[in-house]
């Protein structure tokens, strides 16, 4: 096993220190934080484990190498130079993707092709080939990556993006991506004992991501990864971080996780979603206005991404509908509010300035997360007295 491994964790621009917090609660150990990137040291086994539990990085890769090139020459020689076959069976499958920032070398399809000839001139003197390689075997996704005129070489672990749990092959037209709303959630002060709430739940996304959290569910624990099939990581090591996944799942933990939306196809879309992801019997979906929500409970959470109101033809609705919002949340005056919202006027509409406000991107969208802290709940020995 090797375990000098420098594995690559990429993230959404500004929320690199909520993946970075992610990583280290894992015993991943040597944590740097870069833009859209976390590096940290691991081995073979810490490929499983961070695919299955990270729940806001993008994909996991491993670091093959890092140089600084400005001739095509200087890619080749010192991408022929890094130990591909460490990586790589003879009969991988090794397409090359890239991109190119600020520098030199800045034809992207060039800089591919001088990658690949390279890797292959690399295999062929370790496999000691001289013939092409047929590549019919397990994805190994290479990617160069070049910014100032440093080339950054990796491999892609993952495959299909972290945010494809597997439950939501089905959403609405806008949908909030799973690794985003683990990441809205995990910027809250929401724990499994305060009831979570998101008044407009679209496909469910924000609720069945709270109950992953709330249960201590892994979220890759059932799809497959890129990985999954290399045999420098082995079934043995994918089974046995899988069944450490399941032995400290919180199956029956109790939550209060609600979701409701306008449309009630939508809600009806949030069920099926909450099944697929196995905790269907977990939240409670319902057809509602948010002008209309109501609770008695104290000390809840709520998080939301309500519509931005982007054309103008909708401009006006949606600044009412934030109106809505600050008059409905006004009377839960021990909650705490989140709301993502690429509406910068949205303070003005909502009737009260933010506690905090911070910068994300929802895909390609600059949004601010608007955050409106309650007061702490009492401690439980306090209540118990």
């Amino acid at each position: 096993m090797r375990k000098d491994l420098t594995l690559i964790a990429t993230a959404a621009m500004g929320i690199e220190s909520v993946v970075a917090r992610e990583v280290r609660n894992l015993g991943f150990s040597d944590v740097n934080v870069e833009n859209g990137k976390v590096f940290f040291k691991g081995d073979e086994q810490s490929i499983c484990r961070a695919n299955l539990w990270l729940r806001s990085a993008n994909r996991i890769k491993i670091l093959v190498g890092e140089f600084k090139a400005t001739t095509f020459d200087e890619l080749f020689e010192q991408t022929k130079a890094l130990p591909w076959a460490d990586f790589i069976p003879e009969n991988g499958e090794f397409p090359v993707i890239g991109k190119s920032v600020k520098s030199t070398l800045y034809s992207v399809p060039d800089c591919q092709a001088i990658v690949k000839k390279a890797v292959v001139e690399s295999m062929k003197k370790t496999y000691k080939r001289t013939s092409w390689f047929e590549e019919d075997g397990p994805l190994y996704r290479i990617e160069v990556s070049i910014l100032k005129d440093i080339a950054t070489l990796t491999i892609d672990t993952t495959g299909d993006g972290l945010h494809k749990r597997g439950y939501r092959e089905l959403h609405n037209e806008a949908p909030l991506k799973e690794t985003m709303a683990a990441t809205l959630i995990q910027l809250t002060t929401w724990n499994p004992d305060r009831i979570f709430v998101d008044p407009f739940c679209g496909s469910g996304t924000l609720p069945i991501e709270a109950a992953l959290i709330g249960r201590n569910i892994a979220p890759g624990l059932h799809r497959t990864f890129a990985s999954s099939e290399w045999d420098m990581i082995g079934e043995q090591r994918w089974k046995q971080e899988k069944e450490a996944a399941m032995d400290v799942a919180e199956w029956n933990r109790p939550l209060e996780i609600y979701g409701s939306d306008i449309n009630h196809s939508l809600v009806e879309l949030s069920k099926e979603n909450a099944r697929k992801a196995g905790i269907g019997d977990t939240i409670q979906f319902k057809q509602m206005q948010v002008r209309d929500f109501r609770s008695k409970e104290e000390y809840g959470i709520i998080v939301c991404n309500p519509p931005y109101g982007e054309r103008l033809s909708d401009r006006e609705q949606v600044e009412e509908l934030y109106k809505e919002m600050g008059e409905t949340f006004k009377m839960l005056d021990t909650w705490s509010i989140y709301v993502l919202t690429a509406h910068l006027g949205f303070e003005r509409f909502y009737g009260k300035k933010a506690s905090k406000k911070r910068k994300l991107f929802n895909g390609y969208i600059r949004t601010d997360y608007f955050q409106y802290f309650g007061p702490r709940p009492p401690r439980k020995e306090n209540l118990e007295k």
